[in-house]
């Protein structure tokens, strides 16, 4: 446990942020599998539409820096990718 008040405080902060980071990966990954269940049920509608949630939120959380750039690009062009291939 910490013995000085800023290590305290850096280990409420560090929680807070640890709370916020998990909610945003969870997003992530409920949007990545909503996308692979339209992929695999071969319904371009709901893949399109379900693509284009999944690229915000990725795009949102590398703001945000959850994730980095470079993840969100990859799994944006490895989605896309998926999708374009229904079409």
């Amino acid at each position: 446990m910490p013995n000085l008040p800023s290590a305290w405080k850096r280990m409420r902060t560090a929680a807070k942020a640890h709370a916020k980071n998990k909610a945003v990966r969870s997003a992530i990954s409920t949007m990545r599998r909503s996308l692979f269940e339209a992929v695999a049920a071969k319904d371009k509608d709901k893949a399109n539409a379900a693509l284009r949630k999944y690229s915000s939120v990725l795009d949102k959380a590398a703001k945000k820096g959850v994730i980095k750039k470079q993840k969100a690009v990859r799994r944006k062009q490895r989605a896309a990718t998926l999708v374009a291939k229904l079409a």
